[in-house]
């Protein structure tokens, strides 16, 4: 077979994902088998492939491939979200460059747009996926706004609607003004900035008299409609039961009092908007006062706004604070720091605004969500520090408002009839619908006509929490056999920014409608940031191509360079070297496999090293397995790919292959080589789950396999018995050898050179070792002696002595002064630490194990001294 000398990914990343969609080794139907299944957090239909889903998506390939291998029935659902309000944002943008107004279309008319955008750019982050390698089902590719999907969503909103608890309301809102909808509590990021206050003055009714408040916000003064001071505060007795002239709008207004007043905060006075501050409302709602909104939905003033209507409310706040500076009401302005509300979709700035809402209510449907994170286990967090903040936010949750002003999205199925529309029904259908509006009105003549579709859709997380059990037609068909089969999942792997928009709220969904958890674990990844630890972004342009990344290191080499940093729960300090580093690796195995198909086999006796390093391969193999299927246990991802990096790299590559490597140009015996391919494809199905393109390739080259055979649907590794002492034994004999390289490195003496080997052992290990030292370290006799002979070189392993004899090759003058230099910094060494140990205080108040490190580098000293001192001994004599 003709092996090229370079491995190139380009050129078979593509045939290999063809090759397993063809075979559908993803594809996944209820058999007898146990199952694993994974949903995908489904990316929004806008998205394109960026660092934070490389990560995801690689770790949910791995769990999904490692399943696949351990013969469990893998089932990966992939799927897109609509995304309400970024979708609706991408389709206006698109009718605005086409001369198009959202406002002058029908509802109907705008979702034909909005469909065709979805068809013709929507979906573009799955096929993205593929070149990452992820072996998703495809198949069974969900789509949020898929006709069963919202017929679950519909459905689980009349449900919760008849069980009283979605209610509708009249409350204070989050409202983004750029995407002109409310936002649930969690859509809003809370940003420290500093801003300024702002202390005006306010004429007292009637006298000469001035008040003065502290706002932040001085364009709301337009919709003030009172003052309130503290009942206690003595400092404003006078001015009970006055009135206050708003300045600008010249609009008098009560002042009040309530114990809400912060006394210590500005100067005891506070402006009451009831339209435009939460706590202003109920204040408003407790003192009857009169609500004024001053905004439109984009933000700009209003009438209210008098000769301000119409411009933005930031160009509003500087030309305001210029007019009250100029008709004396401005007392003073300060820095001050405070959080800013933003929407976490537009970014915009967050105003606060009264509307009517649907509500869902949230007190009671979390109880067995909580209970199964939080005191059963029955949903289990990595890392285990989620536990906490999942628990915080659960015993604090608020009602969730659902309802948004978009017409992208499930339309609310309430529908109004009656006089002025006052009258509601809930139901699945109109026709439903209407059945029921003429039974509650008792009008049996109501027409579809008479009746009015409520015209919000519903948050997209209300249909994203249904998730795990709408893929599988759980809504619609509970009984069905798929959800019975798949449902509960097994993983979820997601980023911890939507622990409360999503994840809490699936473990809410599962509870409530299937009474069973959604998945059993969940995993949480770090943010990808970049060495200056920012967070990655557009913004900042430190976000790399994902795509450029596959093209330039291979699939294989991203997903290691992602991987190799990427501990459950921090942070990922992403560099591209790190990708280099996966490249470099899958270079690494790709020589190693030429190495092994460039051997001539023969039918000739095993050399005695080659099947000492089969014995030790075996045992490392099956004890790195162990470490590995520990840590993948744990959801130790990192640190399971490097416990199989360094088998591959240090101990195959390095070690075993040399051990068993046959003289130049000399054939291998068929024992020794059958072991070779052996432990090679166990390596391969280690590593598959993170590497599948570059392991496929090398098992489909390394012997004729039938499609039944391809590595992604091969066995994973099975656990043997770990013989401990030849482990231990390998590692003294490896340290022996890499004295051995050192000596002839720092003495040029050259590898061909053939050497002796002179040793005084306390250790006792098994002479068999001794063929691969003389193997490896080029020794063509190993003798014991009982002391150490005049004029050689020697280095110490453990508490054994080796000795290598020279004759003129060494200039001892410099060996001398050399040993001397080196004797003379050791007993300074051991000196320092000496000094440490006998200071009761360090040696009673510091830690165990630093007071044991310290004795360990006392004794390693003085055994590193009495070595220096024979081989000085010995250089001197001679």
């Amino acid at each position: 077979m003709n092996i090229p000398s370079k491995y190139d990914p380009v050129a078979i990343e593509d045939k290999w994902y063809a090759y397993w969609l063809e075979h559908k080794y993803f594809h996944s139907v209820p058999d007898n088998r146990e199952p694993f299944t994974i949903v995908i957090p489904p990316p929004n239909v806008t998205g394109v492939l960026h660092m934070g889903h490389m990560l995801n998506n690689t770790l949910q390939d791995v769990l999904i491939r490692k399943a696949r291998l351990q013969g469990r029935n893998a089932c990966w659902v992939p799927g897109m979200d609509h995304a309400s309000i970024a979708t609706e944002a991408k389709v206006v943008a698109k009718l605005r460059e086409e001369g198009i107004r959202k406002a002058d279309l029908t509802r109907e008319e705008f979702l034909e747009h909005a469909w065709e955008w979805t068809h013709n750019y929507g979906g573009v982050i799955l096929e993205q996926l593929k070149k990452l390698g992820c072996s998703c089902d495809w198949d069974r590719t969900k789509f949020t706004m898929d006709e069963d999907m919202s017929a679950s969503v519909i459905r689980v909103f009349v449900d919760l609607y008849k069980k009283g608890l979605i209610y509708k309301g009249y409350r204070m809102v989050n409202w983004d003004p750029e995407a002109k909808t409310t936002l649930s509590d969690e859509e809003v990021i809370y940003e420290e900035k500093q801003g300024q206050l702002f202390y005006l003055k306010y004429a007292v009714e009637g006298s000469s008299e001035t008040l003065t408040i502290a706002t932040t916000r001085p364009e709301t003064i337009l919709g003030d409609t009172a003052i309130c001071i503290h009942p206690e505060d003595e400092r404003f007795d006078h001015l009970r039961g006055k009135k206050a002239v708003v300045p600008v709008c010249n609009r008098v207004i009560p002042i009040i009092e309530d114990e809400y007043v912060d006394i210590e905060f500005g100067t005891g006075c506070l402006k009451v908007t009831p339209a435009h501050d939460e706590n202003d409302w109920k204040l408003g709602e407790k003192h009857g006062l009169e609500t004024i909104d001053i905004f439109n939905e984009d933000a700009t003033l209003n009438d209210y706004g008098l000769h301000y209507k119409g411009k933005d409310r930031f160009e509003v706040r500087k030309e305001i604070v210029k007019e009250l500076k100029e008709i004396g009401a401005l007392e003073k302005v300060e820095t001050y720091n405070n959080k800013v509300g933003t929407s976490e979709r537009t970014k915009a700035i967050i105003e606060p605004r009264l509307l009517d809402q649907w509500f869902l209510s949230m007190e009671e449907l979390v109880k067995p969500a909580l209970k199964a994170v939080v005191d059963t286990g029955e949903v289990r967090f990595f890392p285990k520090k989620f536990e906490n903040i999942y628990k915080v936010w659960m015993e604090n949750i608020r009602d969730w408002n659902i309802s948004r002003q978009l017409w992208w999205g499930q339309q609310i199925p309430a529908y109004y009839f009656g006089e002025g529309y006052r009258e509601v029904v809930v139901a699945e259908s109109p026709e439903e619908a209407l059945k029921e509006a003429r039974l509650k009105s008792g009008n049996p003549a109501l027409k579809p006509e008479d009746l009015k579709q409520d015209e919000d859709v519903l948050d997209t997380w209300f249909s994203s929490w249904l998730w795990p059990i709408s893929v599988f037609g759980g809504i619609l068909d509970p009984d069905n056999e798929e959800v019975k089969y798949y449902y509960p999942t097994n993983d979820l792997v997601t980023a911890p920014d939507i622990i409360f928009f999503w994840v809490a709220r699936m473990i809410v969904a599962g509870y409530e409608f299937r009474d069973a958890r959604p998945f059993e674990n969940v995993y949480f990844t770090g943010l990808v940031r970049d060495k200056e630890r920012r967070k990655m972004s557009k913004q900042l342009g430190n976000s790399p191509d994902a795509l450029k990344l596959i093209e330039n290191y291979g699939a294989d080499g991203v997903r290691v360079g992602l991987l190799l940093s990427a501990p459950a729960g921090n942070d990922l300090l992403f560099d591209e070297s790190l990708c280099q580093q996966g490249k470099n690796f899958a270079n690494k195995i790709w020589n190693a496999f030429r190495l092994v198909k460039g051997w001539e086999v023969k039918e000739l006796p095993q050399p005695e090293a080659a099947a000492v390093g089969i014995q030790w391969y075996g045992n490392k193999l099956s004890s790195t397995l162990e470490e590995v299927n520990d840590h993948f246990s744990k959801y130790r991802i990192s640190d399971a790919l490097m416990a199989i990096y360094k088998l591959i790299w240090d101990d195959f590559c390095s070690w075993f292959l040399e051990i068993v490597k046959p003289a130049y140009q000399q054939p291998i015996d068929e024992k020794t080589y059958a072991s070779v391919i052996g432990f090679f494809e166990e390596n391969l199905k280690l590593l598959h789950p993170f590497m599948p393109f570059l392991t496929e390739e090398v098992w489909q080259c390394m012997s004729e396999r039938s499609p039944e055979e391809a590595l992604v649907i091969a066995s994973w590794p099975e656990s043997m018995a770990v013989d401990k002492e030849i482990l231990e034994e390998f590692s003294f004999t490896t340290e022996v050898i890499s004295g051995i390289r050192t000596i002839r490195k720092e003495k040029n003496i050259p590898q061909k050179e053939a050497l002796e080997l002179q040793q005084i052992r306390v250790q006792e290990v098994s002479a068999k070792w001794d063929s691969v030292i003389e193997k490896l370290g080029n020794i063509k006799k190993i003798t014991s002696v009982e002391s150490a002979p005049d004029g050689a070189l020697s280095f110490r392993v453990k508490s054994n002595e080796f000795f290598i004899p020279v004759t003129g090759a060494v200039d001892l003058e410099a060996e001398v002064q050399k040993i001397q230099e080196e004797l003379t910094y050791t007993r300074g060494f051991l000196k320092s630490v000496e000094k440490k140990l006998s200071n009761e205080r360090f040696v009673n108040n510091a830690p165990e194990a630093v007071v044991a490190l310290e004795r360990k580098k006392a004794s390693d000293a003085r055994e590193k001294i009495e070595t220096l001192e024979k081989s000085l001994a010995s250089l001197s004599a001679s």
